[in-house]
């Protein structure tokens, strides 16, 4: 939660609803991706990429 509030203190927050529910997820992924010991940067290129080519994303679920 201190990295939601740090960001939205300098950002001055966001514009839109739209815009908070876009930090919101990615402030969820980051985190999730820490506590897993994940490479946050290559979840989200894999998350974007799987996107535009209209691929299932990856999921941040612990694997079996």
């Amino acid at each position: 939660m201190r990295h939601a509030v740090i960001w939205r203190k300098l950002s001055f927050g966001t514009q839109s609803p739209h815009g908070s529910r876009f930090v919101e997820t990615l402030l969820s992924v980051i985190e999730t991706c820490r506590q897993q010991d994940r490479n946050v940067l290559d979840f989200v290129t894999h998350a974007v990429t799987a996107h535009f080519r209209g691929e299932t994303s990856p999921t941040l679920l612990p694997g079996p």
